[in-house]
């Protein structure tokens, strides 16, 4: 079963509790616009502009993105004579939504100087004091409450991109600074141990509920496994520390053709944030530099590292099929972990209309799907049917490895 995130060791949460569906909808947007700004009070105001690479977004664009997507989808269309905070902050702070119109390319966030942190703040006071306005009806329509309940998952997908953006900003910084005490997304160790047998057969997946899912989980269909055993554990630092010991780096014929021209090109000897100081490992925490232990859990590693390792160990990666199938019989929620499963649609997926129809379907190509959740993950934020996906070479999220024999 999934792992409760509050359980996992020094993870900082704030004091409201995560949302549930049978909460009113302005308690759930307070709770999830509240979390957000608590994800930021340790910041000091130089830590919300920095972009150090095109995949990480300023601490202070994710507080105005997730803000304009409220005034953009919500305000401006089911509420009367609404007027925007400010008419350049559409073109600022619109992501990739083409319907909307232009925008800034994303290289350029942290180009974004003006405006100026407190004027965010303004522009969020402004829009929940408008929302509050609008959430106070007695009956919200169905179609609002859709978009609504979308606005926030969305939020808190951000409070996870947030958080992990920031990480790669401070770690980037030469004398690894401490964003809070005691507060490291790492520091997780197994619960058990040995492999989960499952049976050959045919399968139901995708999200069969009454609740909220994205529609990349929706069209649920039947798929044929066949038998197999996945790890109950996810693999360790000291087991990927044997791993870079016996060369895996410098082995090419563990790593898939574009594994290994990545592996090339950037130099890459170990898992993003690891420094090898005087003959030891240590890595790099929102809680500072510490020694790297090899019985806690591996975090942020690449698809072509978990998919190499996975060579290594003579196993595999598990599809995404196989891991939903198995997830009820696993402790999952620690790591996002890689399947060997390309990011493609369900059977009947179809996108909405408009604006709103670009959020997923057009993102499935060149992707590898991930499942469960992370210790950064929101609260209420993961189900056994969230399909996560990001490029292969990427690392900088809290991602490990689940083998399959």
């Amino acid at each position: 079963m999934k792992a409760e995130i509050g359980t996992l060791g020094p993870v900082y949460e704030p004091s409201s509790d995560p949302i549930t569906s049978q909460s009113p909808l302005l308690e759930q947007y307070r709770i999830v616009r509240e979390y957000t700004e608590a994800l930021c009070e340790p910041l000091r105001v130089e830590d919300y502009i920095p972009q150090p690479v095109e995949f990480i977004s300023p601490p202070k664009w994710h507080l105005a993105h997730t803000t304009w997507f409220f005034e953009e989808f919500i305000l401006s269309q089911y509420q009367p004579g609404y007027q925007r905070f400010h008419p350049d902050f559409s073109y600022l702070f619109n992501s990739y939504y083409n319907h909307v119109g232009t925008r800034v390319l994303r290289t350029d966030r942290g180009n974004i100087t003006r405006p100026g942190v407190e004027e965010v703040y303004a522009y969020r006071r402004y829009v929940d004091d408008a929302m509050r306005e609008l959430l106070r009806a007695d009956t919200v329509a169905d179609e609002l409450r859709e978009v609504l309940l979308l606005g926030l998952n969305h939020e808190q997908q951000h409070q996870e991109l947030l958080i992990t953006d920031l990480k790669y900003i401070l770690g980037h910084n030469p004398i690894f600074p401490v964003y809070r005490d005691g507060y490291t997304l790492t520091e997780v160790t197994n619960r058990e141990a040995g492999f989960v047998s499952i049976e050959e057969g045919v399968y139901g997946i995708g999200y069969n509920g009454e609740g909220f899912c994205y529609d990349n989980e929706l069209g649920r269909h039947k798929v044929y496994l066949e038998s197999f055993e996945i790890s109950k554990a996810l693999v360790t630092n000291g087991e990927y520390l044997e791993f870079m010991k016996d060369g895996a780096y410098e082995r090419f014929d563990l790593w898939l053709d574009e594994g290994w021209a990545w592996v090339q090109q950037h130099t890459i000897k170990s898992p993003l944030y690891w420094h090898f100081i005087e003959g030891e490992w240590y890595h790099y925490t929102l809680s500072g530099l510490k020694k790297v232990d090899p019985a806690t859990i591996l975090c942020h590693i690449s698809y072509y590292e978990a998919a190499a390792f996975a060579e290594w160990k003579g196993m595999r990666l598990p599809t995404e099929f196989e891991w939903e199938v198995a997830s009820p019989q696993l402790d999952w929620g620690t790591r996002w972990e890689w399947t060997h499963s390309a990011y493609l649609p369900y059977p009947r997926f179809s996108k909405a209309p408009g604006a709103i129809g670009e959020y997923n379907g057009k993102f499935m190509i060149n992707q590898m799907v991930l499942r469960g959740a992370s210790t950064a993950t929101s609260p209420g934020h993961s189900r056994p049917t969230y399909r996560n996906f990001f490029h292969p070479h990427l690392q900088w999220q809290c991602t490990g490895i689940r083998l399959v024999r």
